[in-house]
């Protein structure tokens, strides 16, 4: 025979050993998640709600580097900017990378 009785018997159910080999595979997924995947969410969120916040008056700027101010809320996403004396643009809410100077509220037109 090729294989002793001794060695044939210790095999046993590979259920233990199959757990073994995937314990460092989920581990590293864990290890991944916290460090990668949570933090990308928080940014995410906290970015959606920077975009949210974004009023008539304030100072932003764009992820293609435009600085400008708010000087209408279109809709729901887009905001027009004005970026120099008569030069308005409309941009997506999206792209919004930042806000630098929160604007007054807009003050409403009537009798006060």
């Amino acid at each position: 025979m090729l294989i002793t009785p001794a060695y044939a018997q210790a095999a046993g159910p590979g259920g233990t050993d199959m757990l073994m080999s995937l314990l460092p595979f989920v581990l590293i997924f864990v290890i991944m998640y916290f460090l990668i995947l949570r933090p990308q969410q928080r940014k995410v969120k906290a970015h959606q709600e920077l975009v949210k916040g974004v009023r008539r008056g304030d100072t932003v700027v764009t992820s293609g580097g435009l600085i400008g101010k708010v000087a209408r809320v279109v809709d729901d996403n887009e905001i027009e900017l004005q970026i120099g004396e008569g030069v308005k643009i409309r941009q997506l809410r999206g792209m919004i990378s930042e806000v630098r100077a929160k604007g007054e509220p807009a003050k409403e037109d009537g009798a006060s």
